[in-house]
């Protein structure tokens, strides 16, 4: 496989009235095409700040990222957003869909910002509602979805304009667990039929199990990069990074 990103001892400082936090000591970690994969560990651990640097939503304060073997530090802000649209899909554990809008225009709203026509744009919203289960529910605005549905919808969303990466922040986490389980099973046969690399940030095992790779990070570390099994997940692997 080719790495679709990589991660070069990558450290990230915040400065607060207390003086400077360092949320990321030095990670290094490589994500390749087509893998599914978890970044495990506990609130305070690191792991939305490495989910925010993965996504160019920050920027490492030393170190190389690089997505498709381009160092991020060297692209403009137009192209750090022309990368979060196209190539980057995001899903949050609380949807973030527009309220006042269809589920239909919800998942084409990416596409308006790349330029795509309004038919075409249409056409692939509804193809994208159907491929995840609702393409009978394109008019339905979010308030007439279940949870579960909701999150389908914002799936779709994320794959508007074909993304590299799908990056899912709890993705479960306001959900039940048998349609949590439902919408991991949707990530995984999208990985596994249509090829879409999946990264989970997540603090929850079971959902870290659900994936064929896990990187658990404690106190901005990387401890363990390897197969979901119980001793990664619990913390009894040995430091690997």
């Amino acid at each position: 496989m080719t790495a679709l990103l990589a991660l070069d001892a990558v450290v990230k400082d915040y400065a607060s009235e207390a003086g400077t936090f360092r949320a990321l000591h030095g990670v290094t970690v490589s994500v390749e095409k087509g893998e599914f994969m978890a970044i495990m560990g506990p609130s305070g651990s690191g792991k939305s700040t490495l989910m925010n640097i993965i996504g160019c939503l920050d920027t490492p304060t030393d170190g190389h990222y690089r997505f498709e073997g381009t160092d991020t530090a060297t692209l403009s802000e137009g192209q750090l957003a022309r990368l979060r649209n196209d190539g980057i899909g995001f899903v949050f554990q609380q949807f973030n869909l527009l309220p006042r809008l269809s589920a239909l225009a919800n998942v084409a709203l990416p596409m308006v910002y790349s330029g795509v026509p309004r038919a075409e744009r249409e056409a692939r919203a509804q193809a994208l509602l159907a491929s995840v289960g609702l393409g009978d529910k394109p008019k339905s605005r979010p308030s007439q979805l279940s949870g579960g549905q909701q999150q389908r919808v914002a799936v779709a969303r994320s794959l508007a304009n074909n993304p590299e990466l799908l990056l899912a922040d709890e993705p479960t986490g306001a959900l039940d667990t048998k349609t949590g389980i439902e919408v991991l099973a949707l990530f995984r046969a999208l990985n596994e039929d249509k090829g879409v690399t999946v990264v989970i940030v997540t603090h929850d095992p079971e959902v870290a199990k659900a994936t064929n790779r896990v990187v658990r990070i404690q106190d901005g570390l990387v401890f363990y990069d390897g197969p979901p099994t119980d001793a990664a997940l619990f913390g009894h692997a040995e430091v690997a990074a």
